[in-house]
């Protein structure tokens, strides 16, 4: 198989990606919820972007809607330079971005074997007729991902988390993608098995050539693994740039904040680090604050955040921050 290096060529592209759902409050009453709201990035092949941010920022929800699990509300999705538009584009996208799924417990059928639950892409996607040449392939994936292939007639709830992770992995692989999303894919598991599904992931990538959106609310697990680094607050992008960056020189003060809360191993650093707290919980997507989402928690707002939302705008090397402060 080709390796897939990175460059500076996008494979995926969104602009202007929105996705609001409607609430109903009774009464024959709706209100949106604007889960993703005017987001835009690429994607270079064989890059992985880490998306990070709260619980309830939409993280999850723009993984989806760019895969087209979710219809979009607004903008454009684009692979390879091509929109995803039509059903003949939709199939074709389909069969070279996939997604592997946050809860390894509820992401697979416990009616299926193992087995079963690896060929159903190839199956639905009608790769082979030959059921030897299916059997041999979903054995080849098991190996790839370090399960034991004498396990393939076993069932999900036979085995442990990680090891559930490790056959959606294999699922998510089955056609020789070349984009995953990873919605939260250790965010489930023991520390310990953690760290292992992780390392599986980047060999995967430099193996095959993979390209990820990496979704996490872990910013350790999001730096070691990602080339750039994506921070989402109440649908919107705030900060974008290259990992390292955006961790040792974050701009906006919702990343700050976010950094700030990783625990330390070193009490006195941890005090002499610690910065202002934000105020208050996240808003509801339901009343979204006017002009920059994040003023309400912001201990530098002015007057002027509450006018419109700042656009993300190049601070320097690709770093890129939607705020006012220089």
């Amino acid at each position: 198989m080709a390796d897939r290096k990175m460059n500076a060529t996008p494979l995926v592209e969104i602009r202007n990606l929105k996705k609001y759902f409607e609430i109903n409050e009774g009464f024959f009453k709706t209100k949106q919820l604007r889960a993703v709201d005017d987001v835009s990035f690429e994607i270079m092949t064989g890059e992985t972007l880490g998306l990070v941010g709260e619980s309830g920022c939409g993280k999850s929800t723009l993984g989806r809607t760019l895969l087209k699990l979710y219809e979009p509300t607004a903008g454009e999705i684009l692979f390879e330079g091509k929109a995803v538009k039509g059903k003949k584009e939709l199939e074709q996208f389909r069969k070279k971005a996939t997604m592997v799924f946050q809860d390894p417990y509820s992401s697979l059928n416990p009616r299926m074997t193992v087995a079963d639950i690896i060929a159903e892409p190839l199956t639905v996607q009608g790769y082979f007729t030959d059921e030897e040449q299916k059997k041999k392939r979903v054995r080849q994936l098991m190996d790839m991902v370090g399960l034991n292939t004498e396990h393939a007639a076993r069932y999900a709830h036979e085995f442990s988390g990680g090891q559930r992770q490790r056959i959606g992995i294999a699922r998510a692989l089955a056609v020789n993608p070349e984009f995953i999303v990873c919605d939260e894919p250790v965010s489930a598991l023991d520390v310990s098995i953690q760290a292992q599904v992780i390392n599986q992931f980047d060999e995967l990538k430099k193996t095959l050539g993979l390209t990820y959106l990496f979704i996490s609310h872990d910013l350790l697990v999001v730096r070691h693994i990602s080339d750039r680094i994506a921070v989402m607050y109440l649908g919107r992008l705030v900060e974008i740039g290259p990992a390292d960056e955006i961790y040792d020189h974050p701009i906006h003060p919702y990343t700050r904040s976010l950094i700030k809360a990783v625990p330390i191993p070193d009490p006195d650093r941890a005090a002499a680090d610690k910065e202002e707290g934000l105020k208050g919980d996240i808003p509801s997507p339901l009343d979204v604050p006017t002009g920059c989402v994040f003023r309400t928690r912001c201990p530098y707002a002015k007057d002027e955040c509450a006018a419109n939302m700042p656009e993300l705008t190049d601070r320097g090397g690709g770093h890129l921050c939607a705020c006012i402060l220089k």
